[in-house]
């Protein structure tokens, strides 16, 4: 566990999330709020969940996941902040951080895979 709790994608993703859900705390459409959420508190968990498999492809494939889930939760971001259900500022930075989690979590896939071969 520690070294993730040192990995710096994992510490932003946490704090992704919690800021989702701060975010979203009077978002009275409860089917977004949920939807979103879920998806916010898939990528951290599916980055510890990688790190707790005991081989790297599965590892890769959890982060994989994670990393499908940062485009599933930019794309409900950006949707919620059209629709109103999350200011532009704050949708914004989300979506910004959400982006760039996806790129960090690109690089270390790539990092592993490489260490597969």
């Amino acid at each position: 566990m520690d070294a993730l709790e040192n990995l710096e994608v994992w510490k932003r993703a946490c704090k992704l999330s919690v800021d989702v859900y701060q975010s979203l705390h009077s978002c009275s459409d409860y089917g977004f709020k949920d939807q979103v959420t879920r998806s916010a508190l898939s990528i951290p968990s599916n980055i510890a969940e990688g790190y707790e498999r005991d081989s790297l492809k599965s590892c890769v494939q959890y982060l994989t996941i994670a990393k499908g889930s940062c485009g599933e939760l930019w794309t409900q971001l950006l949707i919620g902040r059209k629709a109103g259900f999350v200011t532009s500022d704050t949708g914004k930075y989300l979506e910004k951080e959400a982006k760039e989690i996806s790129k960090m979590l690109f690089g270390l896939i790539k990092h592993y895979k490489e260490l597969q071969n």
